[in-house]
């Protein structure tokens, strides 16, 4: 039997992010779940921020910010850059991560993060609790001990990432099929 709720938002997993912005010498991080891939070509992806955050306007004066995938080993991290304010402190501080320049923007990314997505502001669009800042991709920094030596492609499975689900956070479990492993001539392959 099924029952029905009222509307919500239960669209999960979701990845659990760290939005970084300003600039080295001035910037803040907010933790994110609200976020997604836009576009492929180009590149675009969207994090929902609310308009009463400390970063909101921070990344609305600058129009750019960069999205740092987290691990497992940074949830107590993660968790501490969402419920405090940058108002009250220094959130790198807080948090213990190590704030280092990024490539094609002014904001900091994290450190430790084995991928960091540089995005510029395309556009804000106003949502209601939420604004959403939809934003080109420009760059992203992966950490290389995470590459395959032989095809150079990411193994997110080894780095840890970690997850956002209705409230907890989770490292991601078992690899169950690759896209199109379903249609691929040898059905018994799936990773």
């Amino acid at each position: 039997m099924k029952v029905n709720w009222k509307p919500g938002t239960m669209v999960y997993p979701l990845p659990a992010a760290i939005a970084t912005c300003g600039t080295m010498e001035d910037s803040n991080m907010l933790t994110v779940a609200w976020t997604g891939t836009i576009c492929t070509n180009p590149p675009m992806l969207y994090i929902s921020v609310r308009p009463e955050r400390h970063s909101y306007d921070m990344i609305r004066r600058t129009m750019e910010f960069t999205l740092n995938l987290t691990t497992a080993s940074m949830a107590r991290a993660t968790d501490l850059a969402g419920v405090r304010s940058g108002r009250d402190g220094d959130k790198w501080q807080l948090t213990g991560l190590t704030p280092a320049r990024g490539s094609a923007n002014a904001c900091p990314i994290v450190a430790e993060s084995p991928v960091s997505i540089e995005c510029r502001v395309k556009e804000i669009m106003h949502l209601g609790s939420h604004d959403m800042f939809v934003a080109d991709v420009v760059n992203v920094i992966a950490d290389d001990a995470y590459l395959d030596p032989e095809t150079g492609a990411f193994d997110m499975a080894a780095s840890g990432i970690m997850a956002y689900c209705h409230g907890g956070y989770y490292a991601l479990g078992e690899k169950l099929g690759k896209f199109g492993f379903s249609v691929a001539k040898n059905k018994n392959k799936t990773k």
